[in-house]
């Protein structure tokens, strides 16, 4: 395959392409059957088919009976229309709210991507003030602008798993209390502060937590002249949208549909779909069965995917794939910071930028791309 490095894998009917960006988050693989002949995975039908199943039992009890009654059991058709509506509007409703829920969740996580990648840039590139800095400080000062980039991306995993409920970052332990340590979770390895503690048992994230240290960092760079006051303002403008978009995650993630309205529309639904067989069972006799089971397949299917989208941050398959997005960004900043420690900085302080030196001698070749499977 013309443009990656690996190339496609041979001999093999169903594979994935690589993309280089987004490797994990794209999908570039082929799907064996069409959609509509899909049952199993993302598809709804295990969380309804209970409800679909008993209402197609109920069905064939009312024309059961009906027929043995000569239709003296049936109610006019005419009252399928009236109802019809109310349900349609009810679930067009729970739908578009859901969806919403799904699409601002995503476009927040965007905007703390967006966030994370702008800090990088800035304190890759601003780091640093050759006109003042000393030989001995310089080391210090490029680890500490590495750790700070490191805690960016710490924070998209802990966004990540704060927005699952999947407290700390410590298995087991699920916090560091300052009488106690705990192994750090793979994920995090070399991301975070040394010797950080952390507070979920109190009630403090650790997405939270962890903008303290960069807010230290902006403050520590402009009293050392790396930058002035305008840059060190947009670095904390930055840092103050990240918070805001993780607060607004947190308030789709912590804010349930009114549970009146859930009640209501459940409600609903069960008793359009018994009243469907007494509706129809005169005029389509036996047939009134599958077509209930349709009607209510159709209905409750709707209802499910709704059900899903509205918490998108979870690990079901029509969820944000978070996984994907984090370790894409992951690769992507280490990168940077790989090129940034390669190339360093000339002595001037001009003409640098990633990828190039100043002498236009090119980047080595591209490294094949590793990646790893977050959907189906």
């Amino acid at each position: 395959m013309a443009g990656f490095p690996n190339g496609p894998a041979k001999g093999r009917h169903h594979q994935r392409k690589p993309t280089i960006p987004f490797a994990n988050t794209s999908r570039h693989k082929p799907r064996r059957w069409p959609l509509a002949l899909r049952f199993i995975k993302g598809a709804i039908h295990g969380a309804i088919v209970l409800p679909v199943f008993l209402h197609s039992v109920f069905a064939a009890m009312i024309v059961t009976v009906d027929q043995r009654m000569d239709g003296h059991l049936g109610l006019p058709p005419s009252i399928i229309p009236s109802l019809s509506i109310v349900v349609g509007l009810m679930l067009v409703f729970r739908n578009q709210t859901s969806y919403n829920r799904f699409w601002e969740g995503r476009n927040h996580i965007s905007t703390i991507i967006t966030s994370v990648r702008n800090l990088t840039r800035m304190f890759l590139t601003c780091s640093s003030n050759p006109d003042k800095d000393e030989s001995a400080s310089r080391l210090s000062d490029r680890a500490d602008t590495e750790r700070a980039v490191k805690i960016l991306m710490a924070i998209l995993f802990a966004t990540k798993n704060h927005l699952r409920a999947d407290w700390g970052a410590f298995p087991g332990v699920g916090f560091r209390t300052p009488t106690g340590t705990a192994n750090i979770r793979p994920e995090y390895n070399d991301l975070l502060p040394p010797g950080l503690m952390g507070y979920d048992h109190k009630g403090l994230g650790i997405p939270l937590q962890l903008t303290f240290f960069l807010e230290q960092y902006i403050k520590r760079g402009y009293q050392k002249g790396w930058y002035h006051g305008p840059q060190a303002s947009q670095m904390t403008v930055q840092l103050n949208t990240l918070v805001d978009a993780y607060g607004k995650t947190e308030t789709i993630r912590l804010t349930p549909v009114p549970v009146a309205h859930l009640i209501h529309q459940k409600q609903v639904l069960a008793l359009f779909g018994m009243v469907l067989p007494f509706a129809m069972s005169a005029e389509m006799g036996w047939w009134a069965i599958p077509i209930t089971t349709l009607i209510v397949f159709t209905l409750y299917g709707i209802d499910g995917i709704a059900t899903q989208l509205e918490d998108p941050f979870g690990f079901d398959r029509n969820d944000i794939k978070m996984d994907a997005i984090v370790e894409d960004i992951r690769s992507e900043v280490l990168v940077l910071i790989d090129e940034w420690k390669r190339v360093g900085e000339q002595a001037d302080g001009s003409d640098w930028f990633i990828g190039r030196y100043a002498g236009g001698s090119p980047l080595v070749d591209v490294p094949t791309l590793r990646v790893v499977s977050f959907e189906d």
